[in-house]
């Protein structure tokens, strides 16, 4: 009896290593992170970080930025955005989201995570930031191209 019950753990052991390998991996971006410049017009200019993620084709990008700051104090949840990304050097792909930390008078605008759909290799590299916040619609050209370079699925 104690041979059989060594056998079925060694069996069972082999099919849980064999599963493990024959997962699929799992995805990752590269790089996670990546800093720019944005212009904002009348609302500023400066740099911004983005944190990018992926889980399968579902992505999602943090934005922080100095290129705007709050006049008020902002609730949490409470800023609309949009980052619109070159996507291969030829086409466009949207992230949009809610979700902001609050952020007090003077303080830097943080938004995310921004959700977007993403396909193996996509290759990303933000062009425009759009927020509105108290009904207010600030749009931010990227002045400079990402720095260490897209974000590659």
């Amino acid at each position: 009896m104690k041979t059989l019950k060594h056998s079925t753990l060694y069996v069972l052991g082999a099919l849980a290593a064999t599963t493990l390998a024959m997962a699929p991996a799992a995805h990752a971006v590269t790089p996670e992170t990546a800093t720019l410049s944005f212009d904002c017009g009348s609302y500023g200019s400066g740099t911004a970080t983005l944190k990018a993620t992926q889980d399968g084709t579902a992505a999602t990008v943090d934005v922080s930025t100095q290129a705007i700051t709050a006049p008020l104090p902002i609730g949490a949840n409470s800023i609309e955005s949009t980052l619109t990304l070159s996507k291969n050097g030829t086409d466009t792909a949207t992230f949009t989201g809610n979700s902001n930390p609050a952020i007090p008078a003077g303080g830097a605008v943080s938004t995310g995570p921004l959700a977007g759909t993403v396909a193996s290799q996509d290759s990303l590299e933000a062009k425009t930031l759009t927020v509105v916040v108290f009904g207010i619609t600030v749009e931010c050209t990227a002045t400079s191209p990402q720095n260490p370079g897209p974000f590659v699925f």
